[in-house]
């Protein structure tokens, strides 16, 4: 059986778990255990995924190959630019966006004693917010879903993020078409499971 090595509170976990609720796809959940799995990922980080001889970690990229191995191209199409949109969305959560809270989220959640300068913290959350604007208008223009009518991984990567910033004390701006989007997750038995934890 596929095997998903985090702890379930992991945000990069959730999105692996995630996208295999969608796919209906059974797994195995381990923990971390860092004399077992050191070897599997370099960078020692979660999730690490191990599916018969193949092992994979970044958790952007588990998702799509489960799309891929699973037949989920309602997720993430085979159309090229279909399947472009959708990765945009991706890998714009995991660089520009998860670089802008960075700061703040060590701060404000984790209370970091390394990240306590307030000019930094402000800094963080105005980007922060600034990003989940762009969203915003996004999902203005984009009919439903993150890239378009469909629910797809950007969803997933995305809508993750989205409960993040919501969870995180800080001043957060009014955004209608963000806010209609997760009401529209919300309905999802993925996002019951794994999308909505309220640890962020």
């Amino acid at each position: 059986m596929l095997k998903i090595i985090g702890k379930a509170t992991s945000i990069n976990v959730r999105k692996v778990l995630w996208t295999c609720a969608e796919l209906d796809v059974p797994f195995e959940r381990l923990e971390w255990n860092e004399a077992a799995h050191a070897a599997l990922n370099p960078n020692r980080q979660v999730p690490v995924l191990v599916d018969g001889d193949l092992v994979l970690w970044e958790s952007n990229t588990i998702s799509r190959y489960l799309c891929t191995r699973h037949d989920g191209e309602a997720l993430l199409p085979r159309e090229a630019g279909a399947r472009a949109r959708v990765e945009q969305w991706m890998d714009w959560q995991a660089t520009d966006l998860n670089g802008a809270w960075r700061y703040a989220f060590m701060a404000l959640v984790r209370q970091s004693p390394a990240h306590a300068d307030p000019a930094q913290i402000g800094a963080s959350v105005a980007g922060w917010n600034r990003l989940m604007g762009i969203l915003d208008a996004q999902l203005a223009g984009s009919g439903a879903y993150v890239a378009g009518a469909g629910f797809t991984l950007a969803d997933i990567v995305l809508g993750l993020s989205a409960n993040r910033w919501l969870m995180t004390p800080m001043a957060r701006p009014d955004y209608p078409y963000v806010a209609a989007w997760i009401a529209r997750l919300e309905a999802r038995a993925g996002w019951r499971l794994y999308g909505g934890n309220a640890t962020p």
